[in-house]
């Protein structure tokens, strides 16, 4: 019987949220409750993805397994960086997943790797396509540990070209959409003559088959069409809902009695299973369990199909095409009438000028790269392409192992700083072009803005560098690109308001260290630490710190070193804070000890009699390149600086509040038994007190049960509404403490008691607490400990059979089947 086969395949990607300057993703506001967008999606689709749920049929968990190593998939690069360093446990499934698709698919391992950054390969130049191929190649090697054999194209946008740089670098295959397939025909030996070309435009592909797509340059590639109208009701219509509907729609697109072996196969965006789509994850899952069962049917991966199965058929690929606009590439550069979100009467106009403003900028600064460059390294686009090395290590002997193959002698201290900021130009010139800064509505959202600021940092770096003005013609350009709102006006003023303001340099870091110290005072003989402000160094030389009552003053001098670059500056610097969100402060280069000191003396004479007026005179007169507020502090500290100085005034009210809800309480109580309505003021009080008792009563390595139960009683009886957001965060944390410490000792009982005690409180409450990490630890127990304890209860081993049946009543308080 001829084999048919199914792979499903996710592009997991999200846009680079980092700030350019500081190498991290800063707060956003807008994936609240989350940190960041990164944060946010992980918890919605790339951890659940990594533990996803079988249940039975009452809706107990009866297996937990993750989807990557039975689909196909790639992960953005940029996205697998953020990865690495915030969610440890996801990270390490998706690369254990690699290996053991590997051992599930004939040695073809299901990951694939993706052009590095995400920008739209036919609009890029030749050499970028080829960075950005090399890259990709690069940065899946180090994280998989070993060599792609197929490379997703960012937007599936694709031209000739695009494909002679994937198979200049060996890569085997790439996926494509089936509108972006021209023409087909079959292989046949040379002596049979050639067949007709049949025109298959339109989505009319056969995408069951593997297509072998010739180039100029005389090598091929190989290219599946992945099935249109299933990935689409997946995407977009609610298929990934229902993993039974997945399952039978896939095996359907399967000839019943194939010529040759046929392969079903979609892809799509995999945030899909989870974050499009509430519990995705789980259909996608069942799906594939589904099919694996059935006869008759193979799950597979790409590689491993076309290792088994070459192709027999080739294909002309339609130019600049790809999957999310149906004008071919022009989403990336023109109003074309695709977008996501806002009102369907916007305008896209501002697509073509902020794309013609980079282009133009990136046409400055190439040939000054070039002939700067040339000053200092062998082969300047060489040592571009080898700096993904230094990217995925910036340990200082892999820069200093890379600026020495690269050198055309032994460099200065200044030489390599020239040459590493010379790099760190191209490396964001390319991320100025990441496609999501056109996919959207607006040229205000956080997505174009991302770009923007790559630009904005690519303009500082040229400046520095070649000693010309870039900005002002940049920005000259970014005014024709309107904004549909009104307040917004359009791309020069969202740079002015929200990207130049967020520019930072050595004295920018410096100015925020000053402040910053105010609130963590060091201890004593802490002069010579190093400290880390995101992707800087402080080596602290002499810094004091005097107090006044609330008021406060710091004075110091340090030297600041981007681990990036390795620029570096000796500062000094002054901060007072005064009470309240009052703040000054100020930074210049270092002028000598004996000059320092003098400063010092004269503020802390200043701050000793309380005169404000003197200290501001001092600041004004000696620190003139830069003045400081808590406005100048990073975006996540400014939250921690502001909760520092509230943090009197908030304990206030907090005592304030308690006294009233003591003398309170028993009228609330009276009034709830009555169902009237209670003083708004009575319901403020009880609300602060309660939530701040019970978050106190569950934080902690043994929470206090009883008290806990107790609380929540007492709101029940007053009718107070609990934070559901708060509480639920806090319990959550709670289970998951308490099942990681059965996990760390798993025969306690003791352990058990507590985690079924908790379990049994915390899952009862008015509104959803998310039990998912811990039904993760408590299943690994289920895996690895409990047939040993079941095997010792069967041979009659009585604190075995207690313990297995303590195991169970904790199973079932987590929804997870123990048999």
């Amino acid at each position: 019987m001829t084999r048919r086969y199914v792979c499903v395949h996710g592009h997991f990607y999200q846009p680079p949220r980092e700030n350019p300057w500081l190498e991290a993703v800063e707060r956003q506001d807008s994936a609240h409750p989350y940190h960041d967008w990164n944060e946010r999606v992980t918890a919605e689709c790339y951890a659940p993805n990594a533990a996803s749920r079988i249940f039975d049929e009452s809706d107990c968990i009866v297996e937990i397994l993750d989807n990557y190593s039975r689909m196909s998939f790639n992960f953005g690069p940029t996205l697998l960086s953020w990865m690495e360093n915030h969610t440890h446990f996801t990270y390490g499934v998706i690369l254990e997943a690699d290996r053991a698709s590997r051992e599930r698919f004939g040695g073809h391992g299901s990951a694939m790797a993706q052009a590095y950054g995400h920008l739209i390969m036919p609009l890029a130049s030749g050499r970028d396509k080829r960075t950005q191929v090399t890259w990709g190649v690069r940065d899946f090697q180090k994280r998989f540990e070993r060599d792609p054999e197929g490379m997703w194209l960012p937007e599936t946008a694709v031209d000739i070209d695009t494909l002679e740089a994937l198979a200049e670098h060996e890569i085997a295959f790439t996926v494509l959409a089936p509108h972006q397939a021209a023409a087909v025909r079959a292989l046949t030996p040379e002596d049979d003559g050639e067949p007709e070309w049949q025109d298959v435009t339109g989505d009319n592909v056969d995408p069951s088959r593997p297509y072998l797509v010739r180039l100029p340059s005389g090598r091929s590639i190989t290219v599946f069409f992945y099935d249109g109208p299933i990935s689409r009701d997946v995407a977009f219509e609610g298929l990934a809902r229902s993993g039974e509907r997945l399952a039978r729609r896939l095996r359907e697109a399967l000839p019943s009695n194939p010529d040759e072996p046929r392969l079903a196969h979609i892809a799509t965006d995999g945030e899909t299973f989870g974050h499009h789509q509430v519990h995705g994850e789980l259909a996608l899952l069942y799906a594939l369990e589904t099919l694996r069962e059935q006869e008759g049917v193979e799950l597979t991966n790409y590689a491993s199909f076309l290792a088994e199965h070459p192709a027999t058929w080739e294909a002309q690929i339609v130019e600049d095409s790809s999957w999310s606009c149906v004008h071919g590439i022009e989403r990336w550069r023109s109003d074309c009438g695709c977008s996501t979100g806002g009102p369907h009467t916007w305008s896209q106009s501002w697509r073509r000028p902020l794309r013609d403003a980079l282009n133009e900028l990136r046409a400055e600064i190439d040939g000054r790269f070039e002939e700067a460059a040339a000053e200092l390294l062998k082969e300047p686009w060489e040592a571009r392409d080898d700096y993904i090395r230094v990217i995925l290590d910036r340990n200082p002997g892999n820069v200093d192992a890379f600026l020495s193959d690269h050198a055309l002698r032994e460099l200065s201290d200044t030489e390599e700083v020239r040459a590493l900021k010379l790099m760190e130009l191209q490396r964001n010139a390319m991320y100025m072009y990441t496609s999501c800064g056109w996919f959207f509505a607006d040229i205000s959202g956080i997505e174009t803005m991302q770009v923007m600021a790559y630009a904005g940092r690519v303009i500082q770096l040229a400046e520095d560098l070649f000693g010309a003005s870039f900005e002002s013609a940049f920005l000259d350009r970014l005014e024709e690109a309107r904004s549909n709102i009104p307040e917004q006006e359009n791309g020069r003023k969202i740079y002015e308001r929200w990207v130049r303001p967020g520019r930072i340099d050595l004295s920018r870091v410096a100015g925020h260290h000053a402040i910053r110290s105010l609130f963590e005072p060091r201890s004593d003989g802490d002069e010579n630490d190093e400290s880390e402000i995101y992707c800087y160094r402080v080596k602290i030389e002499d810094e004091q710190v005097a107090t006044e009552g609330r008021a406060r003053l710091l004075f110091g001098w340090s030297r600041f070193r981007s681990v990036i670059t390795r620029e570096s500056a000796r500062l000094s610097y002054a901060a007072v804070h005064l009470g309240d969100h009052t703040i000054l402060g100020g930074v210049r280069g270092f002028q000598g000890v004996e000059n320092e000191r003098a400063v010092r003396s004269l503020l802390q004479d200043a701050f000793d009699r309380s005169d404000l007026a003197e200290m501001v005179r001092i600041l004004d007169r000696e620190y003139q390149t830069a003045r400081n507020s808590l406005r100048h502090l990073f975006l996540d500290e400014q939250q921690k600086v502001l909760d520092r100085i509230v943090e009197a005034s908030v304990q206030e009210a907090e005592t304030v509040l308690e006294d009233l809800y003591q003398k309170a309480a028993p009228l609330m109580r009276f009034s709830a038994e009555l169902g009237v309505t209670q003083p708004r003021v009575f319901q403020v009080a009880a609300e602060s007190v309660l939530d701040k008792s019970l978050k106190g009563a569950l934080s902690g390595p043994n929470p206090d049960f009883d008290r806990i139960e107790a609380l929540l009683g007492e709101a029940r009886k007053r009718g107070v509404h609990l934070d559901p957001h708060e509480i639920a965060f806090a319990a959550r944390k709670t289970l998951e403490s308490l099942a990681d410490r059965v996990a760390e000792d798993p025969g306690d009982r003791d352990r058990l008691h507590a985690l079924e005690r908790g379990a049994d409180l915390l899952l009862d409450l008015d509104f959803e607490v998310n039990a998912w990490g811990a039904q993760n630890t408590f299943h690994q127990v289920l895996r690895d400990f409990y047939p040993r304890q079941k095997e010792r209860a069967a041979e009659n081993d009585g604190e075995a059979r207690r313990w297995v049946r303590l195991f169970s009543r904790v199973g079932e308080k987590l929804s997870i089947a123990v048999h």
